[in-house]
């Protein structure tokens, strides 16, 4: 029997204009990378950016039997994300991986 998994990840540029200091911006991400780990089940950490206060770099992966629950997840990640009215977006990108075996 062949198997396929389909996995997504969506990665997040952040400005968070009002943090002053890297406490301040941790206080703004991670709520963020918390909330959608407990809420939609998915890997989430910040990946780039860790030393300016200003910025934030986030990633989000999941892993799912189907293209169509991958994307379904990850849309409502990207929605999470963009109601934080502390974070502007300024891009997102998604990469996709699939493993048969």
């Amino acid at each position: 029997m062949r198997m396929t998994a389909h996995v997504l990840t969506l990665t997040v540029d952040l400005r968070i204009v009002s943090a002053r200091s890297l406490k301040e911006k941790r206080s703004v991400v991670t709520p963020i990378l918390e909330g959608s780990r407990r809420r939609f089940l998915v890997a989430a950490s910040e990946t780039g950016r860790q030393d300016a206060h200003q910025r934030a770099e986030l990633c989000f992966a999941v892993v799912s039997g189907t293209p169509g629950h991958s994307s379904e997840v990850i849309d409502t990640v990207e929605r999470f994300v963009w109601s934080f009215p502390e974070v502007e977006v300024v891009s997102t990108q998604r990469h996709w991986l699939e493993v048969d075996r």
